[in-house]
């Protein structure tokens, strides 16, 4: 295959790409000429999740860009959960198809990768022949080589970065409580005026995460496999705090609203005072599309709240990799980076790092206006990092062994 051929002296090239002479770009623009010339009229068929309007009006744009510049047709196979594309891929490895495979893009992150890369259903190392990956400035910026505690080793790019937020009426909670003790006590107050979104949506098992992290003595179980542990012992106190919690929440924890979306729509309706969210931008798009009232703001707990990176993968027997490699370097560039965070268009926050980038570029960043809701990014304190993938089925499934919706 191409990928293959020089590539231990590409991967040196493009090592160095941050501090390149005149000669070494060039060598890089030679290397990565073939891919664009294979790339062209291939078209990528791309599995992402298509919950969002926003987010499949970006994709769509995507599409055009590369259709425009490149030559390259873009089709979203919109999916409800990753898992699928994973599971489709795996069938073809278990029939044989070893190339012309139906996925040539997957959105990822998290379990899902970690049981591509174990099954071996992966194609690459390809993250270093993107010429954009040295925007990144992987050197400095270690979360981006980690999926969910799971080495990345080049077999997907990082395409942005998240953060757990909450957020809440300011004029009804000027100060709200910043730690999850102080969230019991103040629940416990103010009964069924706060709930979660159901496990095992991704935005409930993250509240599950979040919390356990918090109250845990010892938070090194949560970045080795679960089985290497003992999970009873160690997620025993995310018990406890629940048993507590649940009698003060919403229904009296009878119910729970399905997703983030469900969530949002109990605040629209005063039912709750209190929500959370995975992106900064939901409670700002919220405000501007007259859901949520204008004095709602973000906040964080004081310890530090769960963020991790998103990534997009390329499946071992894609039939388009060529096509999928130059549309994943087209989602790096500067332009479509920017795009992304815009929150008139998504709020997505940039895996860039700006001082890789010219200095136009870089003071585009810092000045987009995030919304009214958003923290600035010096107020978002400590990332924790996401436990390792074993850990959001154990809790999923002791969850529901114990507090199954009744």
């Amino acid at each position: 295959m191409l990928y293959r051929r020089g590539f231990a002296a590409l991967t040196l090239v493009l090592g160095l790409l941050g501090g390149l002479s005149p000669a070494s770009a060039e060598d890089a623009s030679r290397e990565w000429k073939p891919v664009l010339d294979a790339a062209r009229g291939q078209t990528v068929y791309w599995n992402a999740w298509g919950g969002d309007s926003r987010i499949n009006a970006y994709i769509d744009w995507a599409g055009e860009q590369v259709e425009e510049r490149f030559g390259i047709s873009l089709v979203h196979v919109k999916l409800t959960d990753t898992a699928e594309a994973v599971a489709r891929v795996l069938a073809e490895k278990s029939a044989g198809r070893t190339e012309g495979g139906a996925i040539d893009l997957i959105w990822i992150n998290g379990e899902n990768f970690a049981a591509m890369k174990r099954n071996g259903l992966l194609f690459g190392p390809w993250l270093e022949r993107l010429p954009n990956n040295a925007l990144t400035d992987p050197a400095n910026n270690p979360d981006l080589g980690l999926d969910f505690g799971v080495p990345v080793e080049g077999l997907e790019m990082p395409w942005a970065r998240a953060r757990l937020v909450f957020y809440r009426d300011t004029a009804v909670l000027p100060e709200p409580p910043a730690t999850s003790d102080a969230l019991l006590a103040w629940a416990q107050e103010n009964r069924g005026r706060f709930t979660y979104p159901l496990p095992p949506s991704f935005l409930g098992t993250t509240f599950l995460k979040q919390i356990l992290i918090e109250r845990a003595a010892d938070k090194s179980a949560f970045y080795k496999p679960v089985s290497e542990g003992d999970f009873a012992a160690v997620s025993q106190p995310l018990w406890d705090y629940l048993d507590q919690l649940h009698p003060a929440l919403w229904r009296q924890a009878r119910s729970f609203p399905k997703n983030a979306g469900g969530m949002r729509r109990l605040m629209s309706d005063g039912e709750i005072d209190i929500a959370f969210a995975f992106s900064q931008s939901e409670a700002s798009a919220g405000i501007d599309s007259g859901e949520l009232p204008g004095t709602v703001r973000n906040y964080v707990f004081d310890g530090g709240t769960i963020g991790n990176v998103s990534f997009v993968a390329i499946p071992f027997n894609a039939a388009h990799s060529d096509a999928a490699m130059v549309l994943a370097n087209f989602l790096l560039s500067p332009e479509a980076q920017m795009r992304k965070q815009d929150p008139a268009h998504w709020g997505s926050a940039t895996v860039l790092s700006l001082g890789q980038l010219k200095k136009e570029e870089a003071d585009a960043f810092r000045g987009l206006d995030l919304g009214p809701a958003a923290l600035p990014a010096d107020k978002l304190g400590a990332m924790l990092a996401e436990p390792h993938p074993s850990w959001t089925e154990a809790l999923e499934a002791e969850w529901v062994r114990r507090y199954g919706v009744r």
